[in-house]
């Protein structure tokens, strides 16, 4: 059987999941039998040792009274959460990690899986700024931004489709250089076999499909979760109506915007205004 290496200085998850393995394994437990004592399954279990589900209250719990250590588990499951951006948002990295493709529209800011590190940094210093979070949260924020692009490299990797606003290309971010060089490498992004890049221009005005940025993860068996954010806030979407009205907007949105490439000589035509 293979043996997942845990590496517990990636983040809070990581070491919650580090010190949930050493202290059962110190204990001489099976997953099977911590699985007993906590009321979840044994798969559960190796999910959340392994950094791939994140813990939650209700498990951080059960843990404690499992293997008697008051509060411990609970306290490092907070940790957990609180390096969360936004609330809602780790349990969709979880989904996200899972995907064979993603489909994401944004609106005012270049979508995470293709920012440039220097204009990712950018959006890090006005959140400190701005008060949002601590530097090492942030810091925090934008490696984990990084290990998900690195998805994106693996093989096989999960077919990303990213339509933008034309405002995420107007929206100036970190400075003219900065700005120009995230459109150099949407460019260089587009002429990747598994990315798909659209713009949807400002002439589609009130017919532009979708009001809000959203995000479709086609997981296996195709099924479909969805993801959108509000302040502070993220919400995963499941209901199988609601993901059908998202779907069928999202065909729309395609169909609407400039073609592939079409997408790319606007966004050239862009940067070079800012060269």
């Amino acid at each position: 059987m293979n043996r997942r290496e845990l590496h517990p200085d990636e983040s809070p998850q990581a070491r919650f999941g580090a010190e949930l393995r050493r202290m059962r394994e110190e204990m001489g437990w099976t997953q099977e039998h911590l699985a007993e004592l906590t009321g979840y399954s044994s798969v559960h279990i190796s999910a959340v040792e392994t950094g791939r589900k994140p813990p939650t209250e209700r498990f951080a719990g059960r843990a404690d009274v499992a293997f008697g250590t008051g509060k411990k588990f609970l306290g490092m499951c907070r940790d957990v959460r609180g390096n969360s951006m936004i609330d809602g948002y780790d349990d969709y990295l979880v989904q996200e990690a899972k995907a064979g493709e993603i489909r994401v529209f944004e609106i005012g800011v270049i979508p995470g899986l293709l920012q440039t590190p220097e204009y990712t940094e950018a959006l890090v210093e006005a959140g400190v700024r701005r008060g949002l979070a601590t530097r090492e949260k942030l810091d925090e924020w934008a490696a984990q931004m990084l290990a998900r692009q690195q998805r994106l490299r693996a093989f096989p990797s999960p077919l990303l489709h990213a339509v933008l606003d034309e405002s995420c290309l107007r929206r100036p971010v970190g400075g003219r250089k900065v700005m120009a060089n995230q459109l150099a490498k949407l460019e260089e992004c587009a002429h990747s076999p598994g990315t798909i890049i659209q713009v949807a221009p400002y002439s589609l005005g009130e017919d532009r499909p979708l009001s809000r940025a959203v995000h479709l993860l086609t997981l296996p068996e195709r099924r479909l979760i969805g993801y959108s954010e509000s302040q502070a806030q993220g919400h995963m979407q499941r209901d199988p109506d609601i993901l059908a009205d998202w779907d069928r907007e999202y065909h729309r949105l395609q169909v609407s915007a400039l073609s592939e490439v079409a997408s790319v000589e606007f966004v050239r035509a862009v940067r070079k205004e800012l060269e």
